[in-house]
Parts: C-alpha cells; sequence; structure tokens
C-alpha cells in the first residue's frame, strides 16, 4: 500500500474562494452567449449556471480527498492497526463522514436555489437567491473546516508509512543496532539502506526484495528491542506491527564482536521468540572475530547460519514452500 497520492486537504476558505473564482471567470467568458427569452429568462440562466459551477467544483474536490483516502475496513491488518495506534481512528472515520455529508448538502441546495431562481418573477428575488445560496454553502464547508484540518493532519501521518507490500513472503531480520543488519540487506537485495559504523536509531524501515522465477521475497530491516508498545517510537511500532502481522519468516543476526553484551543479545532473541514464527539464526561480522568465539556460537546454537548465500537459499526455500 503506497499513501504517497493521499491529496493534500487546505482549508474550507481556500476551496471556497477558488469555487467563486472559477464561477465568475467562467460566467465572464461565457456571459455574452448565456441564451433566454427575455432579459429575466437569461438571469436565471446566468445565476443557475454560475452556483451549478460552485456546486461542481466543490463536490467534485471534496470526493477527490475522499476517493484519495483508503477504505480503513478494507486494509491489512497491519495498516489498520498503524492507523489505529498513530492516529485517532475515531476523528479519521468521523471527518471522512463530515465530508460525505458536505457533498449531499451542497447538492440538496444546489437543487434548492436554482428552484427558486428559476421560479422568480424579478432579479432581485435571483440574486436573493443567489446569496442565499452563498451564504448555505459557505456555512456547511466552515462546518467541516475543523475535519478538513485533521485530515490534512492525517494525511501528513500516512505519508510516512511504509510502502510494504502485503499479499508476499515476507523476512524480518531483528538484532540490535549496528550488528549487520542493513549490510545483511544489502547483500542478499538490491536495497541501498543506510549503513553507519556505529549505533543509530533507524529513520525508516529499510525493504529490499529478492525476485526469483519461484519465490519473491520482501525483507523488512526492523528496529527495536520489542519493549512494550507504548515505548516504541514510530518507526519501531511499524516493525513490531510488520512482524506480527506480515513476517512469515525471522531471521536474528547475533553480533560476535559483542558491541552488546551476550546477556542482551540473548534478551532480545527471546522477545523474537514470542512472535512464534520459523526463526532462522544468523552470525555476523564472522571475518571480525575469531574462530573460537564462531565455534563458541555454533556450540550453543547447532543451527546458526555464518554464509550468506546459505542464508538466502534456505530463506528462498522457505518462500517456495508456501503459496504467494
Amino acid at each position: 500500500m503506497n499513501f504517497q497520492d493521499l491529496k493534500t486537504v487546505e482549508s474550507a476558505e481556500f476551496y471556497l474562494d477558488v469555487a467563486f473564482r472559477k464561477a465568475s471567470k467562467r460566467i465572464s467568458e461565457i456571459n455574452s452567449t448565456i441564451k433566454g427569452k427575455d432579459g429575466l429568462s437569461r438571469a436565471k440562466n446566468k445565476e443557475v449556471m454560475r452556483i451549478d459551477i460552485i456546486r461542481a467544483h466543490l463536490t467534485e474536490t471534496l470526493t477527490k480527498i475522499l476517493i484519495s483516502f483508503p477504505d480503513i475496513d478494507s486494509l491489512d491488518m497491519f495498516y489498520q492497526e498503524l492507523i489505529k495506534l498513530t492516529l485517532d481512528y475515531k476523528s479519521l472515520k468521523k471527518s471522512l463522514g463530515a465530508l460525505n455529508w458536505a457533498i449531499k448538502k451542497v447538492g440538496q441546495f444546489f437543487k434548492l436555489y436554482s428552484r427558486k431562481m428559476k421560479f422568480s418573477n424579478d432579479y432581485d428575488s435571483i440574486i436573493k437567491a443567489k446569496k442565499e445560496f452563498f451564504g448555505r454553502i459557505s456555512s456547511i464547508m466552515k462546518q467541516v473546516n475543523p475535519n478538513l484540518a485533521y485530515l490534512e493532519e492525517s494525511r501528513k501521518t500516512m505519508k510516512s508509512y511504509p510502502a510494504i507490500k502485503t499479499s508476499i513472503f515476507t523476512v524480518c531480520i531483528f538484532g540490535y543496532p549496528n550488528v549487520g543488519k542493513s549490510t545483511l540487506l544489502s547483500k542478499m537485495t538490491t536495497a541501498k539502506p543506510e549503513i553507519n559504523e556505529y549505533p543509530f536509531t533507524t529513520k525508516r524501515l529499510n525493504l529490499g526484495y529478492i525476485k526469483e522465477p519461484l519465490s519473491n521475497i520482501q525483507i523488512i530491516d526492523t528496529p527495536g528491542t520489542l519493549d512494550r508498545l507504548e515505548k516504541m517510537n514510530k518507526i519501531e511500532l511499524q516493525a513490531y506491527l510488520a512482524v506480527r502481522h506480515l513476517a512469515n519468516l525471522l531471521v536474528y543476526v547475533f553480533d560476535p564482536t559483542f558491541e552488546y553484551s551476550m546477556e542482551n543479545q540473548e534478551k532480545l532473541l527471546e522477545n523474537v521468540k514470542k512472535f512464534d514464527k520459523p526463526l532462522i539464526l544468523y552470525l555476523s561480522k564472522t571475518d571480525m572475530c575469531d574462530k573460537s568465539v564462531i565455534d563458541g556460537f555454533r556450540k550453543q546454537y547447532p543451527d546458526i547460519i555464518t554464509n550468506i548465500d546459505e542464508l538466502k537459499s534456505l530463506m528462498m526455500e522457505k518462500a517456495r514452500k508456501q503459496k504467494f
């Protein structure tokens, strides 16, 4: 799912101003061609056309906003939970509903005042109906202005969501910062993640893909130590939900240089195991430590993998066994 196409949401005043200016410009362009059997009929046709242009513009604009936002209840559970944890879900639904309400009310008032104009017996009545229409739709738009503001706030948050594929075999890589996860991702896929020689908080989820004839794999470099939800930052929260709802396989990366103590690395491993999903252990940085250290890991974890090609081959094998 890609949230980059969400339309920027402006204020009610902005939309009203554009609609009124568009109507005035259009009427000015076609004024001499507006037909009518007499002056009064021509005035009726002109003002009905004016308020119809305003109606059409507001309806089209609000509809485009609604269409750009996804149907939340039809999204994958990953995105549903992400929305509920990063936004006020009720306010978002209420705001989208308010725009639907505004579209209907604008249409209703157009019908009401276009009818009044058509049955007017003098110029003053036509102008009065036009001004009343302007006032009523301005009131409607101002009523939904707080909803427009919240939708723009929501849009900015949703644009930061990762564009994760929810229907592909997914592998999540876990481990402490600077243990070699990003390097592993870059060597197995075409991804170009940010790689530093010091611990840092990941600014985004790094994604990579392995595309083979019989298996397509999505790999996510997941930050965080799986502490309680309320302690997670935005990126860690996304990683947690990706593991919970999307991961078919987990890869845990051990660092044999012990930049993080073995006790802490094993504690994080136990947190990863709580997801109860297939798990592969991988030992990184084997070129930076003594053979005795590697042998110690192999003795404690007989199935641990130290070769990237072997890891990639095992991942592909597991992906082929599942239908995606």
